[in-house]
């Protein structure tokens, strides 16, 4: 089981690096089209790359079918692995799954194009650590809908805001424009986990995540095709980044995350998804020849620190032995 454990979390670090480097790509699809124009063929890619993943599984539940109905006057037959129900129909998933997609998409739609726009404005690393925030931003948002936020995110919340700080506001006081754009992103990433939180336990995560990306992509493209004029050759020109932003950083890495983080545990899990921004950094330093000063370097010591933090699981209060 340990080994399993651990097979999961290598899994999850090798997601976390794609997530991280497909900030470089993002960077430098930007250089041949516009943020509207790379986000809408992105995310249409990414969307339709997990068709496939959904026929298989499909395929295999329809194998396996219902369990076994019960014997008259008998014990219940089950077989492990099944369902006690019939799976709905094609058209019932398809309802149930139109809602959350078109509102998870609209969300995803926002905060996707705001964070590519900041893109413009500022480095891959800076961007992924900010965006990181949401890990953050998410157990303190919690008090929203009324759940309990631990001491540590509040620690880890105050620790990432320092490092925000230092990360983004100048010695003048004053906030660079693309700082503030994917921050604001940021908040829209929060409210979509909170979101997934709710309506990713009524339908299969993955065909809501495939219905998702697939509105946001559409959505997207033709806010493009109005304001930016996309071109055959600059998606030409833009392929590899496409490639990789759309079937690498969405198709390949969200399976990975789906298959690893049924056996990882959840706490650690999250740590390491965090090293998301960390990739960033580094992807922008090797690729694109990013640099930080020594004020920013210590904003995202202080960020990443915080993201740690906010994760760490709660010290438990010793109960007192009975007399």
């Amino acid at each position: 089981m340990e080994n399993r454990s651990l097979a999961s979390e290598m899994i999850l670090l090798l997601t976390a690096a794609l997530w991280g480097f497909a900030f470089v790509a993002q960077r430098v699809g930007m250089e041949f089209m516009g943020p509207l124009t790379y986000n809408g063929i992105r995310f249409l890619m990414g969307g339709a790359s997990l068709l496939p993943l959904i026929y298989i599984r499909r395929r295999m539940d329809l194998t396996r079918g219902p369990a076994a109905p019960d014997l008259p006057g008998g014990p219940r037959r089950e077989t492990p692995g099944r369902s006690t129900e019939a799976p709905p129909t094609a058209p019932g998933r398809l309802r149930a799954l139109a809602g959350p997609s078109l509102a998870g998409g609209l969300i995803i739609t926002v905060a996707a194009n705001l964070q590519q726009w900041s893109m413009k404005f500022i480095t891959a690393g800076k961007a992924g650590f900010i965006t990181g925030l949401y890990v953050v931003l998410v157990p303190v948002a919690g008090i929203l809908v009324k759940r309990r936020t631990p001491v540590l995110a509040w620690a880890g919340c105050a620790a990432a805001a320092g490092g925000l700080y230092f990360l983004s506001v100048t010695e003048e006081f004053t906030i660079a424009r693309g700082d503030l754009i994917v921050l604001a992103s940021t908040f829209f990433w929060t409210g979509h986990i909170l979101f997934l939180d709710t309506f990713a336990k009524r339908v299969d995560p993955v065909e809501l995540s495939a219905g998702q990306f697939l509105v946001c992509g559409a959505l997207t493209l033709a806010g493009a095709l109005v304001f930016e004029g996309p071109t055959w050759s600059s998606g030409r020109a833009a392929a590899v980044p496409l490639l990789y932003g759309g079937l690498v950083s969405i198709g390949i890495a969200y399976t990975l995350q789906a298959v690893a983080q049924r056996r990882a545990h959840p706490a650690r899990a999250a740590v390491v998804m965090s090293l998301e921004t960390v990739f960033a950094a580094v992807g922008g330093a090797l690729l694109l020849s990013e640099r930080l000063s020594p004020r920013e370097f210590l904003g995202c010591a202080l960020m990443f620190a915080g993201m740690l933090i906010a994760q760490a699981p709660s010290p438990k209060r010793r109960k007192r032995a009975p007399a």
